[in-house]
Order: C-alpha cells, then sequence, then structure tokens
C-alpha cells in the first residue's frame, strides 16, 4: 500500500521542491532589484527551468497542478492589500477616471490585438495586465481565459518592458507638461502597470506624488475581481483546460471577502504585512509554475505582433489616464 500512494506523491514533492526554489530566487533578486518585481523575475525563472530536460512529464504536471492553487490563494490574499475607505477618500471625479481609463484600456487593448491578429487569450491578458495591476491580474485573469501557457508569459514580460519605459517616461513627459507632483502622482497611479514600477515612475516628484500614486493604483485593483467574474460570465462558452468556466470563481469572491476584512480596519498592521509577502510568494509560485509550461519557440513566434500590442496599450492607458484626470481629476 505504501508503494502505491509513494508513486503519484513522489512527483508533488519534487514540484513542491523545484517551485519552492524557484520562488525563493525570484523574491531574493525580486528584493535586491525591487524595480523589476519578484513575480516577473518568477516567470522569466519557471521558462528557463521549463526548457531543461531535467524535468519529467510526471513532475510538469504535477507542478501545473500545484500552479493553480498558488494561484487562487495569492489572488485571496490580494484582497488585502485594498482598503476601501482609502479608495472611496479619492472622491467621485478620481474615481470615475479610474473606472473609464480601465474600461477604455481593457476594451480598447482586445480591439488592437484583433486588428493586429494578435492570439485572444494574449490579448485578454494584455488588456488585463496593462489596465489594472500587472502580472497579478494577469495571474488572475488566465484561469477564466481560454489561453496558450506562452500567452501568459509574453503578457507578463510585456507588462515589465512598457511599465519599465513608463518608469522614465512619467516623471519626464510629467514635466515637459508642467504637471505638479500631485499631478505627476495621479498619473503614475493610473497608467503604470505594476506596483513597483508606480512607486518608482512617481519617485521623482516626491513622497507626496508616491503616497496618491499608490492609493490610486490600489483603487485600479478594486476593477480586477468584477473585471474577472465578468470575463469569466462571457467566457462560459468557452471550455478553459477542458472545463466550463465557474459562473463566478471562487478564489474571485474570496479576493473580496479579504478586502472587506481588510476595509474593517481590525487586521493589525504586522498580519498585513505578512499577509503581502505570503502573497507575493504564493502569485511568484503560481507564476513560475506557468512559465515552466512555456515552450520558448511559440513565444518568439508572436513576438512583433505582441510588442506592437504592448506598445499601443501602454500608449492607450497614458493617454486615457492623463485625459480623464485633467477633465475629471
Amino acid at each position: 500500500m505504501s508503494t502505491t500512494h509513494a508513486r503519484p506523491t513522489k512527483p508533488y514533492l519534487t514540484a513542491l521542491a523545484v517551485t519552492g526554489v524557484g520562488v525563493a530566487a525570484a523574491y531574493l533578486v525580486g528584493t535586491a532589484f525591487p524595480v523589476v518585481s519578484a513575480l516577473t523575475i518568477a516567470v522569466v525563472l519557471g521558462i528557463l527551468t521549463g526548457s531543461l530536460p531535467v524535468l519529467s512529464d510526471e513532475t510538469r504536471k504535477a507542478i501545473s497542478g500545484v500552479t493553480k492553487k498558488l494561484l487562487r490563494a495569492g489572488v485571496v490574499l490580494l484582497g488585502l492589500q485594498l482598503s476601501l475607505p482609502s479608495v472611496l477618500a479619492l472622491g467621485p471625479g478620481t474615481l470615475l477616471a479610474v473606472v473609464l481609463t480601465v474600461g477604455v484600456t481593457f476594451l480598447g487593448t482586445i480591439g488592437i490585438g484583433r486588428l493586429l491578429g494578435v492570439p485572444r487569450g494574449l490579448a485578454m491578458l494584455v488588456a488585463t495586465g496593462f489596465s489594472i495591476c500587472g502580472a497579478s491580474a494577469i495571474a488572475a485573469m488566465e484561469g477564466v481565459v481560454e489561453r496558450e501557457d506562452s500567452d501568459v508569459a509574453t503578457a507578463v514580460a510585456l507588462v515589465t518592458f512598457y511599465g519599465g519605459l513608463a518608469i522614465a517616461a512619467v516623471p519626464l513627459i510629467g514635466g515637459w507638461l508642467h504637471l505638479d507632483a500631485a499631478r505627476i502622482g495621479e498619473w503614475a497611479g493610473l497608467s503604470v502597470h505594476e506596483v513597483a514600477q508606480v512607486v518608482a515612475a512617481a519617485t521623482p516628484a516626491g513622497s507626496a506624488a508616491i503616497a496618491v500614486a499608490i492609493v490610486i493604483k490600489l483603487s485600479r485593483v478594486v476593477l480586477l475581481a468584477p473585471m474577472v467574474a465578468a470575463v469569466g460570465v462571457a467566457e462560459r462558452h468557452r471550455p478553459v483546460d477542458g472545463k466550463r468556466p465557474p459562473l463566478v470563481p471562487l478564489f474571485v469572491l474570496g479576493f473580496l471577502a479579504m478586502a472587506a476584512v481588510r476595509s474593517t480596519g481590525i487586521v493589525p498592521g504586522l498580519a498585513l504585512d505578512v499577509a503581502k509577502v505570503t502573497c507575493t510568494l504564493l502569485l511568484a509560485g503560481a507564476l513560475f509554475g506557468l512559465g515552466c509550461a512555456v515552450r520558448i519557440g511559440t513565444l518568439v513566434r508572436t513576438g512583433g505582433r505582441a510588442l506592437l500590442l504592448g506598445l499601443l496599450s501602454t500608449l492607450l492607458v497614458g493617454t486615457t489616464a492623463l485625459v480623464t484626470l485633467t477633465v475629471l481629476g
């Protein structure tokens, strides 16, 4: 009997060990170079690991199973980073600017992807990552849309590349347009992809700009749950991994529950700090696992059109954010 149980258990133990090493390496590198998030590094390490011939088919399948569990747990914990009272304090004009920017960027990127002939799954993931919160949003959306594993890696790579360019572009263009520090912070929070990139883009404008940039960025994250739920409903006729997606994914409800708990103000600061690190580790593990399933040849074949999609989506979110803030903010 012990032999029967040992055989299926071994690949999962190996998968956990490989994923654990990948997450530890990604987190350490991300800590040393905070402009590049641990989630992005985890995808790269996963692709490199997956390209090595040392992983058996059983181990790869086990990593895929582990990935799904880590992903859902990570998205649930992401909700603890959201304080709804802080978001509401932005005021109706800024909140409307957030909703319009996210909506225009999401739908516009999907439309641009269709015109460019980019695979539908990739366009959906890029639209989510660029409009909301980078790799975290991509990780949440990939479970409800029909996509290839290489689409996830490509979307995360685009978020990293164009978010990195935005770090320099936002303060540079903001100075050229004579924007004050608060407006530069608002623009960074509303247009730059990853949280770390938002902080870096707002830093030249000072601490006040950083503070408002982070709150506006998190107001975009609030829209992650309704967007994933809406896409899940719309995509129910398209099987994902051979299964029909649930009407509202359970992890999305968990995300909303955690946001509600955070908004009560009863969670101690230390617990929030621990939850934030744990969330990063869980999502890094999920993206590492997704990276392991990527085939580099497939990734390269979509390169040119994907790069153009990322560029146009970046211009779209940046322009829409600036216009809506000017009119409504």
